[in-house]
């Protein structure tokens, strides 16, 4: 294949991989604590295509490639619900959440009270504190979830103040090595966690999705543009293949 054709279509493979991650960021503009992901190209010269043009010289074709995708950890708009179950986190820490595969986190501070009295997520999952799940009884009233995690209820009749828990809030010196697992999960896999004293909770917000919409839908017009104009560069280079070929026939022997 030519060297045109290849640069051609190594930029469009990264243009189609670039488009999947943009479409996932307007999904996702209204998910709770959502963070955008961006791509990240380099050059590649490979060794393999050259260029003879010169006697004695070969010179390298400069190929793009997706080096990495990138996550945008940056703090997102917060939002009143007056839930006392939401919260919205300042500062760059995360809840942490028991899973069936183990610990997992999160920047969704949308909660709930189970059948068992149990805080957890959206999906069921429960919210850890720093000894274990968060469990209420039947009788407590008015939660309050400090700033700095402590949970506590007034209790039966008498409405003592009593203490629940205290979320457990980490994070990680290394961020970017975590992983999306879906459900506004993350896996730490190299990425171990550590407790932060610095990010405090707002109770009754929500910390929204980091995703500029406008500016995403701009991007995902410039790839789609992108990709389009390169095809018909591709298929004017084929044409004219064509279209040598064709002469070359008509060429008396």
């Amino acid at each position: 294949m030519e060297n045109v054709s290849l640069i051609g279509l190594s930029r469009q493979m990264t243009l189609e991989r670039q488009l999947d991650v943009v479409a996932n960021n307007v999904a996702n503009v209204n998910t709770t604590g959502f963070k955008a992901d961006k791509s990240m190209f380099e050059e590649y010269l490979r060794s393999g295509a050259r260029e003879n043009n010169f006697v004695g010289r070969d010179r390298n074709v400069s190929f793009v490639q997706d080096r990495a995708t990138l996550k945008d950890f940056s703090q997102g708009p917060s939002e009143p619900t007056k839930n006392p179950l939401d919260v919205a986190i300042d500062g760059d820490a995360f809840l942490v959440v028991q899973t069936p595969n183990g610990p997992r986190y999160t920047r969704d501070g949308s909660m709930q009270i189970n059948s068992q009295g149990q805080l957890v997520t959206k999906t069921g999952n429960p919210v850890l504190g720093t000894s274990g799940p968060i469990v209420f009884q039947p009788g407590d009233k008015d939660i309050n979830i400090a700033a700095d995690g402590n949970v506590t209820v007034l209790e039966g009749v008498n409405r003592i103040d009593s203490v629940r828990g205290k979320l457990r809030m980490v994070s990680f010196a290394q961020a970017q090595k975590l992983l999306k697992e879906g459900s506004n999960l993350y896996s730490a896999e190299g990425a171990p966690p550590q407790p932060t004293t610095t990010s405090k909770l707002n109770q009754g917000f929500i910390e929204k999705s980091n995703v500029n919409s406008v500016m995403e839908m701009t991007r995902m017009i410039d790839v789609t543009r992108a990709y389009t104009q390169i095809s018909a560069m591709l298929q004017q280079q084929t044409d004219m293949r064509k279209s040598a070929i064709e002469k070359l026939a008509d060429v008396p022997a």
